[in-house]
């Protein structure tokens, strides 16, 4: 009998409608497109209206994955949401989107992983599939990051964009679906990138609105360093462990944070170009979005068929890492 696996079915996402280039921010901040694009490959990003919350961009991003799959959304069993921008604190904004999408028998949580929170939420929403409890898990990763961010920090600010990405998980016995993960977390990188404000250790004052502490604080230098060996390190443990050479990957699909990071694990992987996935200079760092979002570019470009082997990658705030190796099931794409 062959083994139960989560199979990724649809998928769907959301970008807002307004773009932010590279020469917008030139006339808020002190930076340069030059700067910008020379770092880290970013040429524009989408920004949400004010007072637009994640749960929106999550659920239009639900909203478009079940009408490709032709499922509604009474038959979703489970939603797991990745994001570290709710709408606020609680409840979770799993619950938000379920009502907002009218899943009428789902339950849900939230992952907060930073940019490996979609592979996270991936990976525990399949242990439902595979398991044999639930048929149908819908997974969303999606982040309004403009919110925390400070438009004078010209090492933040010009990283970040807005959007959401949304998978439906089913179960399969073909042989596609995901076959495996590995995820780290080393919390002594926690102090070189984080919010300091807003939780239990410091809830919002006046004092804490005034230093600034609601928006993001990174040391680039350390994150990078990390990144870079990270990306590579864990991707080939994965690959190692389930006999697989990077030869024999049909599709590398990174979480976007910067493009001199995505090539230097390319380097390390001995990939070709043509073998990875890059969006970011069309959506910057859309932290839970980026891999749902690079998987739609993909299959935009006609680059994933069914029974592809593909590997989804990350590094993010924690330090997390995340690695999911993939059989890909094919979607309904058109």
């Amino acid at each position: 009998m062959s083994q139960r696996r989560a199979r990724i079915t649809s998928l769907g996402r959301y970008v807002p409608e307004r773009i932010m280039t590279n020469a917008d921010l030139e006339k808020i901040v002190d930076t340069s497109d030059e700067w910008i694009r020379t770092r880290t490959g970013i040429r524009q990003r989408h920004v949400v209206e004010p007072g637009t919350g994640t749960s929106e961009l999550g659920a239009k991003a639900a909203r478009e994955c079940l009408e490709r799959a032709g499922v509604p959304a009474s038959e979703v069993d489970l939603i797991v949401v990745a994001t570290v921008t709710p709408d606020m604190p609680f409840p979770a904004t799993a619950s938000l989107i379920q009502e907002k999408i009218k899943a009428t028998k789902a339950w849900g949580f939230d992952v907060n992983a930073a940019c490996s929170g979609f592979v996270y939420a991936l990976t525990a929403g399949a242990q439902f599939i595979e398991a044999g409890t639930h048929k149908k898990v819908l997974v969303v990763g999606a982040d309004v990051m403009t919110a925390i961010l400070d438009y004078t920090d010209r090492t933040t600010c010009v990283l970040f964009g807005d959007g959401a990405g949304a998978v439906l998980l089913e179960p399969g016995e073909d042989g596609t679906g995901i076959l495996d993960f590995l995820h780290e977390v080393d919390g002594s990188g926690a102090c070189h990138l984080y919010m300091p404000a807003g939780g239990s250790l410091r809830p919002a004052s006046h004092e804490t609105v005034d230093k600034k502490m609601h928006v993001i604080r990174q040391e680039g230098q350390a994150v990078f360093k990390y990144a870079v060996r990270k990306f590579a390190e864990v991707s080939l443990r994965l690959l190692e462990r389930n006999g697989v050479k990077s030869s024999e990957l049909d599709l590398f699909v990174p979480h976007q944070a910067n493009m001199r990071i995505i090539d230097a694990a390319r380097d390390r992987m001995g990939l070709p170009e043509e073998r990875v996935v890059k969006n970011i200079h069309e959506y910057g760092n859309t932290t839970a979005a980026t891999i749902p979002l690079a998987l739609g570019t993909a299959l935009d470009q006609k680059r994933l068929e069914a029974g592809d082997l593909v590997l989804l990658a990350a590094v993010g705030a924690g330090f997390t890492v995340g690695t999911v190796l993939v059989r890909w099931s094919g979607v309904n794409w058109s």
